[in-house]
């Protein structure tokens, strides 16, 4: 009983320690066209740069080398409402008459959503990784409480289902917060190389601005401080790739077999400690050709737990309602844990026996 005890107790202390999965990023000095770039991209690494977060960001400035440097980033000419924090947009609670198409931002008035132009000012609402729901009192333009958030919480609110909506406008009703307040849903027209649902923007201010008309593609530029600029996609530039350290294997193997496979062949299956990493495997299994792909997640039978391959017990959650939550009968069959490919890509048990797809780690 002590050992078993001690062992939850230090299971629990590994939850403070979590890998790093993050692309590598490779800056490549040689000027070529936005087209020449991604193609030499795709033939020597993974795709043209893509960019999640303050964290990548931070990453590939260290790589660059020129003042104007190529990234993934491109115009499609279609708008599509997506979360700042990167989640899709599959729940949308709008008002009626609302949107109206013609601004580009999101706010929430009693528990229903409008559109309003960016520039506006307005209180807003971060979202906490650790606390949960933040209520900023201070009056900003959409973009200004977006880094607001991002450098003193984890985003701008997203929501992702009405539970989550009545939770926030219950929040807001609970701290008497009155009138249109900022949540983290806007809409662009840009799209990454790799069709990664990154919404993470790191504009100069007053860019993108078209100048001209045809700036269809996205540098970076040094003088500004690392920040965005749209361009001429026929110009020259020297370019960042990136090779991604999670590996979409399309095979349909049991959960032994692909633990056996991911070690011969890279590292290990892989763990989601975080929301980051949970959105990287969000991006690689919408290529799956299985409805679900085996992670490095099982079940403990004899303590009842779930453990990642690593040592570390569940401290993230992303489980499907009705998965990870009740205890597994493992007598008749052993449960590993599973993405969902489609749909919100939660977590769910499966029989190890079941054949799937998989992601492996290619990091050391």
């Amino acid at each position: 009983m002590e050992q078993t005890l001690y062992l939850i107790l230090l299971l629990i202390a590994l939850c403070s320690v979590s890998e790093c999965v993050q692309r590598q990023y490779h800056f490549i000095n040689v000027t070529k066209t936005m087209t020449e770039a991604w193609r030499y991209c795709r033939e020597n690494y993974k795709d043209l740069a893509t960019v999640d977060n303050m964290n990548d960001m931070n990453e590939l400035k260290k790589s660059l080398n020129d003042e104007r440097v190529w990234i993934g980033l491109q115009k499609t000419g279609v708008d599509k409402w997506q979360w700042s924090s990167g989640d899709p947009a599959l729940y949308l609670n709008w008002a009626p008459t609302q949107p109206d198409g013609r601004d580009e931002c999101a706010m929430i008035r009693n528990g229903q959503w409008g559109d309003f132009p960016c520039s506006n000012t307005r209180y807003f609402i971060c979202n906490n990784t650790n606390t949960g729901f933040v209520f900023v009192n201070q009056t900003k333009n959409w973009r200004d409480a977006q880094s607001y958030c991002r450098q003193n919480h984890t985003d701008l609110v997203s929501v992702r289902n009405q539970n989550e909506n009545q939770q926030l406008q219950k929040f807001i009703n609970d701290n008497h917060i009155s009138g249109d307040v900022w949540i983290g849903l806007f809409r662009d027209s840009w799209q990454w190389s790799d069709q990664s649902n990154s919404s993470f923007r790191y504009w100069r201010a007053g860019e993108p601005n078209n100048n001209g008309g045809g700036e269809n593609c996205v540098i970076i530029k040094q003088s500004s401080l690392g920040q965005w600029h749209d361009m001429y996609c026929s110009n020259q530039f020297p370019f960042v790739c990136y090779e991604d350290k999670l590996i979409l294997v399309k095979e349909n193997l049991t959960w032994p077999e692909a633990l056996r496979y991911c070690r011969q062949n890279h590292v290990n299956l892989v763990s989601v400690h975080s929301e980051e990493i949970q959105r990287r495997v969000m991006n690689v299994v919408k290529q799956a050709s299985t409805e679900a792909v085996w992670l490095g997640l099982h079940n403990y039978c004899s303590m009842n737990m779930w453990l990642w391959l690593s040592g570390e017990i569940v401290c993230y959650q992303n489980w499907a309602p009705g998965n990870g939550v009740e205890p597994e009968d493992c007598r008749l069959e052993k449960r590993k844990g599973a993405v969902q490919s489609g749909g919100d890509q939660r977590w769910i048990s499966l029989p190890e026996t079941r054949k799937l797809n998989f992601i492996c780690r290619n990091d050391e």
